[in-house]
């Protein structure tokens, strides 16, 4: 049984005590946690200022070229616009608070819709489960909206709306390309269902299904976004250590695990155990979370990018699995009130459960809250590159193009200069797709492998001025030893080199 509306003073509050839990982690430094929120803020401004479609010329040679470009993000840069007036990254650094909030919200309104006893409590419990997953909730790009679409999408599932999965599954593909995603979470219920009830529910995969054949086809960047997803993706999926593309597609090893979601491991753990406790047939909701938080968990085993949603789904495990024991104590379930914030004036039978889990969210705040605030401390400096991309713009040209030597140094260097156009950025592999010979010659210079590169810089690439941060030791010093190229600024975060044709 389910039930079709939240509490609406309930839903204030949580998201209140939401919005300020992850406040705190987010205003631990004045900082953005991560260079891709200010391509993500940025594009906003330009969808803000230019039209909602707008030309892309920064990275002319790669496949986000400017006729091939597809936002692949277009909705949540869409939902970005309202925070672009005024400071971007104040605007960045409230919109991520504001979208992780709405995620976590999500994730009640699952165990609220469900009728899990307390789910108010296990929902406060998000903003302790792991120290690691608020801190990549608050990073100002589109995994926090995908964790929303998610959850949304499970409770779905489980009540049978299933109109509203298409509905959903096509917003998912003009928001962010781990839309797949939602088609995996149908396919992992059909298993339970088969499993538990053996029957097939195929419905949901269907109307899923269905939602994002739509979303692909009936799209602005129809048929680029088709390509764009398959050379994206598919790297990733086969080969994802071939190309050093962030510390995201990597693992944590087991005491990084340990040390920044020790109670999401306890959580599934805990889980398991309620499954023996309880003594009977599993159901089907509690075999599809258990089913899901096993598979987020391989995946997390794989990629430490994964920590966005392992960690609520154990959560939602665990809340399903001691749901049939939680139930007997709360007889008067029927009532919303008891159900929500009238729980202090309940019987001695439904003070232990409280009373236990009560003291492990509380105890898993103080542990998860402090990490994500250390994890946001070691955040690069907002102004990183700051003056540079200044010089850039006063003394180039327009669309003058940029050599840089690092590929993640484009989101920043876009944030402060649209000004000028850029060699490599968001991810190393759509130069290599784009040109693969172009690619190794890139790593070879940027590696210092090649004596005086003045000459491959501005023939092979096109470029008239050189963009490096001071710990490319190797390139610097052929660099200072090329005479086609010219030192033209040097602060402490980076230096700019001229080319000199000759």
């Amino acid at each position: 049984m389910t039930r079709p509306y939240p509490p609406i003073r309930l839903s204030a509050i949580l998201f209140m005590v939401f919005f300020v839990g992850l406040s705190l982690v987010q205003f631990a430094v004045p900082d953005l946690p991560d260079n891709d929120g200010f391509y993500h803020i940025k594009l906003a401004w330009v969808m803000r200022t230019e039209g909602l479609k707008p030309q892309f010329p920064w990275l002319p040679l790669s496949i986000l070229n400017e006729d091939e470009f597809y936002d692949h993000h277009f909705l949540f840069h869409a939902a970005l616009i309202p925070f672009t007036f005024g400071d971007l990254r104040l605007g960045a650094k409230w919109a991520a608070v504001t979208f992780a909030s709405l995620s976590l919200m999500a994730v009640w309104y699952l165990l609220d819709r469900h009728r899990v006893p307390l789910a108010w409590l296990w929902a406060l419990g998000l903003l302790g489960v792991s120290g690691a997953f608020l801190y990549r909730i608050s990073i100002t790009r589109a995994q926090s909206l995908s964790l929303a679409y998610m959850m949304l999408g499970l409770a779905w599932i489980l009540a049978g709306n299933h109109r509203r999965l298409g509905i959903l599954a096509f917003l998912f593909v003009w928001t962010y390309d781990a839309f797949p995603l939602l088609l995996v979470l149908a396919v992992v219920h059909l298993m339970a269902v088969a499993l538990v009830e053996l029957r097939l529910e195929y419905r949901p995969v269907l109307w899923i299904g269905a939602g994002m054949l739509l979303g692909m086809i009936l799209n602005p960047y129809f048929p680029d976004n088709i390509l764009f997803t398959y050379r994206h993706l598919l790297p990733k999926l086969l080969d994802a250590t071939s190309i050093r593309v962030g510390n995201e597609w990597y693992p944590y090893d087991t005491g990084q695990l340990l040390g920044n979601s020790l109670p999401a491991l306890a959580a599934f753990a805990c889980g398991a155990l309620a499954l023996g406790l309880t003594g009977r047939k599993m159901e089907v909701r509690t075999a599809t979370s258990l089913l899901l938080a096993l598979l987020f968990g391989l995946m997390l085993f794989q990629a430490r990018r994964f920590i966005e949603y392992f960690p609520p789904f154990a959560l939602v495990f665990a809340a399903f699995a001691w749901e049939p024991l939680l139930k007997s104590y709360d007889d008067q379930m029927e009532n919303p009130g008891l159900r929500s914030m009238e729980w202090l004036r309940m019987g001695n039978r439904f003070s232990l459960p409280l009373f236990v889990l009560t003291l492990v969210v509380v105890a898993s705040l103080f542990q998860s809250i402090p990490v994500a605030q250390e994890r946001m401390r070691a955040s690069k400096p907002y102004d990183l590159y700051q003056g540079a991309s200044a010089w850039l713009e006063i003394n180039s040209e327009a669309g003058e193009r940029v050599f840089q030597t690092d590929w993640d140094d484009f989101p920043r260097l876009f944030f402060f200069n649209s000004h000028n156009t850029y060699l490599v950025g968001l991810d190393p592999t759509y130069l290599q797709m784009y040109d693969k010979d172009l690619y190794e010659l890139w790593v070879d210079i940027t590696r210092g492998r090649i004596e005086n590169p003045s000459g491959f810089i501005a023939d092979e690439f096109s470029a008239q001025y050189v963009h490096s941060d001071l710990n490319h030791k190797d390139f610097l010093r052929r660099a200072e030893l090329d005479p086609g190229l010219r030192e033209v600024y040097r602060d402490d975060q980076a230096v700019i080199f001229e080319v000199i044709r000759k």
